[in-house]
């Protein structure tokens, strides 16, 4: 019996594959359910996503490179902080980037893929549902790493990258205060026609307009929401939440 039992618990052990766990561990730190600020360690992401220590610890060691962790000191580890400079210096370095990113790669898009990308994030309904939340933010992430990617420069993808997966927190926390999506369709739209024209200067200009409409709507949500953190931009728990009322 003990050699019959002895696979199952190996199976439980190992969990899922790198990949998955890698992405199953973002999800967390996206959605707060791992909070800017809370220690990590290999024990935890073991019993939280029932993978390996070995899993765990190349897990760790990635997103600390990737900033997404932060090593105090040789025996702890924490979630990186999300505070109003990361959410202002994001949007600056988009800002920066990606109005020339898709004037560059307009020409090379399969426009049907670059509209069935947009259909994916184009979500009018309210978003009261962390599933559906977390869909369309993965979503949002897709179009505009699809964009990078038509330039085919490799250091770029990467750099777009991070810079989507530090995006998705941030709009975490718009999506649960306010139900929506940060971004005006209307630019959206405006952007589809740009590019299936192919015309820089005004793909440049829908961009910035999406991203500084974004930007101004964040910006107006953590100030005017009571209850996030000052330091942290944390979302109470549900403890919390409920102790507030």
């Amino acid at each position: 019996m003990n050699k019959k039992a002895q696979p199952a618990k190996t199976k439980r052990k190992n969990g899922a594959d790198p990949a998955t766990a890698y992405d199953l561990i973002m999800d967390a730190i996206v959605t707060q359910k791992l909070a800017p600020s809370q220690k990590v360690s290999e024990n935890i992401l073991t019993e939280m996503f029932d993978i390996s220590r070995t899993t765990a610890r190349n897990i760790m060691e990635q997103l600390t490179a990737q900033q997404f962790l932060v090593s105090v000191s040789p025996r702890i580890t924490r979630v990186a902080p999300l505070t109003l400079l990361d959410v202002k210096q994001n949007f600056a370095m988009r800002k920066m980037l990606q109005p020339d990113i898709f004037a560059m790669a307009a020409s090379q898009v399969d426009y049907n893929q670059f509209v069935k990308l947009n259909e994916a994030i184009s979500h009018k309904e309210p978003i009261n549902d962390d599933a559906m939340a977390l869909k369309l933010l993965k979503a949002n992430k897709r179009f505009n790493l699809y964009m990078a990617q038509q330039v085919r420069y490799p250091l770029l993808i990467h750099w777009i990258r991070q810079l989507e997966d530090t995006t998705m927190r941030i709009y975490w926390l718009y999506v649960k205060i306010k139900h929506v999506l940060p971004y005006a369709l209307e630019h959206q739209r405006a952007l589809l026609e740009a590019v299936k024209k192919d015309q820089s200067a005004e793909i440049r200009d829908q961009t910035h307009k999406i991203l500084s409409v974004c930007e101004e709507r964040v910006l107006d949500a953590i100030f005017m929401h009571d209850r996030l953190y000052t330091q942290d931009l944390r979302l109470p728990s549900a403890a919390e939440a409920r102790a507030a009322h």
